[in-house]
């Protein structure tokens, strides 16, 4: 997580200021990681999947390309998941109709 989080500082426009909104989990929280000062991680409730729109990736490809499957190796399930992940690449209007919220957008036009 830390070095997603270096990576992520890297990129932000100097005097520009990252909004990361994470969930729970503990890589998330853990006192060990250093926040970079050009982000401002912003924790969703405990128990709330619902708003984390990543939650809403990994069920739209379960349900189009990854379920009723039975693997039989590791390789396959790796094989399955990268065919999985480029299916949804080629589509970014699909994934930003899947992450959209309208909360997200307070103060901004549409």
């Amino acid at each position: 997580m830390q070095l997603h989080l270096d990576e992520i500082s890297r990129h932000v426009t100097p005097g520009a200021q990252a909004v990361l909104i994470m969930d729970r989990a503990g890589w998330h929280t853990t006192h060990v990681l250093a926040i970079p000062k050009n982000i401002t991680p912003i924790l969703l409730p405990s128990y709330s999947p619902e708003l984390n729109p990543v939650e809403n990736i990994w069920q739209y490809m379960r349900a189009n390309w990854l379920s009723n499957s039975v693997f039989e190796t590791y390789d396959d399930i790796i094989d399955a998941a990268c065919a999985a992940w480029n299916k949804l690449i080629a589509v970014p209007h699909q994934i930003k109709s899947i992450g959209m919220r309208d909360w997200a957008h307070v103060g901004r036009g549409k």
